[in-house]
């Protein structure tokens, strides 16, 4: 219900009730300002984009304060990272209302974070957890509509997928620390994640059958969904090389003193191998007496520039397809969701086709040229 009454005073009071029931009123000293103001709340009414005066108060620390406290029931990992982005979130906007944070701020901060030297994917992940956050307060009632939208995403970014060649992987496995050298052989050749390699348990091997079921992920989480605990195939020269020394052990991968490994120490040990690699590739170039073999083997043993322990199951998946696997069989060994996951992320490793796609489309038109060349030699008979 709605109506405008005028004052004593010569003031218009404009007041309408909420599905609520609550009252709210608002003053103009022009009857045609007050009827605009609730024309527009009753179409934002009608239309479902109404949102209470006092909700609208809202800033976005408040509500990502809130938002925080529903995303808790997660896993921790997920809600520590949850936080992180919420830091940087309420840095940037914490003191704006909600409903006043427009397309345009989003984008001028995406530009800031590239400015700031943020790699692709965090300048990603930051706006993707804005966008998560204002679509729940649209969904709360909170604002009437998100800032964020595919216009101001800035992009996912790719991170360029490297595959290792043999002689590289097996330098990268002489070149860790040994306790660390079963997470390599576990990436190339099971396709296991970081977090995977991680949480793998001596119970979760089957060292006589040779397979592997990857159950939970560093720290000791289960593992997401039902496609990452599908068993992994291993030959027994892999089960063994796992096996030599798990005797006593709670997981496959521990330090020296018998601790958990944590992904970002597989990541630092890979980064300090690629580091020595490439050092010992430069020292052999500027050695006066070295033979040109010496240097090319030098060479051949270093990692590229931004090789990750991720990269290991490019080269498991490298492996498979010079095999002769099919988009299938790979999928189900990489355990991927989707085929076309396996294909957006290794589809530059199966066998280039242009040889194959000239050929068929050559074949075809040989064999019209024949079909003309047996049809004039027929009319001529």
């Amino acid at each position: 219900m709605a109506s405008i009454k005028k004052r004593p005073d010569g003031v218009w009071r404009a007041r309408y009730r909420d599905g609520a029931g609550h009252e709210h009123a608002k003053h103009f000293p022009r009857k045609a300002d007050a009827q605009r103001w609730l024309d527009e709340v009753t179409t934002a009414v009608v239309t479902g984009t109404y949102v209470d005066p006092k909700t609208a108060r809202t800033t976005v620390e408040d509500w990502c304060i809130s938002w925080l406290a529903g995303y808790g029931t997660r896993r921790a990992s997920t809600v520590r990272q949850g936080r992180v982005h919420v830091a940087r979130i309420v840095a940037e906007f914490g003191p704006m209302r909600l409903g006043d944070v427009r397309p345009s701020h989003v984008k001028a901060w995406t530009a800031k974070l590239k400015a700031e030297g943020a790699a692709d994917s965090y300048v990603y992940a930051l706006p993707a957890r804005l966008a998560q956050i204002m679509a729940d307060a649209v969904h709360d009632g909170v604002i009437p509509r998100s800032p964020c939208s595919r216009r101001t995403s800035p992009g996912a970014g790719q991170q360029r997928p490297y595959v290792a060649t043999e002689t590289q992987l097996w330098a990268l496995v002489d070149t860790v620390p040994e306790n660390l050298r079963p997470a390599v052989l576990l990436a190339a050749f099971a396709g296991l994640r970081v977090a995977e390699v991680c949480g793998l348990r001596v119970t979760d091997v089957d060292f006589m059958r040779g397979v592997i079921s990857p159950a939970v992920q560093y720290p000791e989480e289960p593992l997401k969904t039902a496609i990452s605990r599908t068993s992994v195939p291993i030959p027994q020269s892999l089960a063994l090389a796992l096996a030599d020394g798990a005797g006593g052990r709670r997981w496959i991968v521990e330090t020296s003193v018998g601790e958990q490994v944590g992904p970002w120490q597989l990541d630092r040990a890979v980064r300090a191998a690629r580091a020595s690699l490439k050092a010992r590739a430069e020292e052999a170039e500027q050695q006066p007496k070295a033979k040109p073999a010496d240097i090319e083997a030098a060479r051949a043993r270093a990692l590229p520039e931004g090789f990750r322990f991720h990269d290991l199951r490019h080269f498991y998946a490298s492996l498979l397809i010079a095999s002769g696997a099919d988009v299938k069989v790979v999928q189900a060994r990489l355990r991927h969701a989707s085929a076309k996951t396996t294909l957006d992320t290794n589809a530059h490793l199966w066998p280039d086709t242009e040889e194959s796609t000239r050929a068929a489309v050559g074949a075809a038109m040989a064999a019209r040229a024949d079909s003309l060349r047996t049809s004039v030699r027929e009319v001529e008979r």
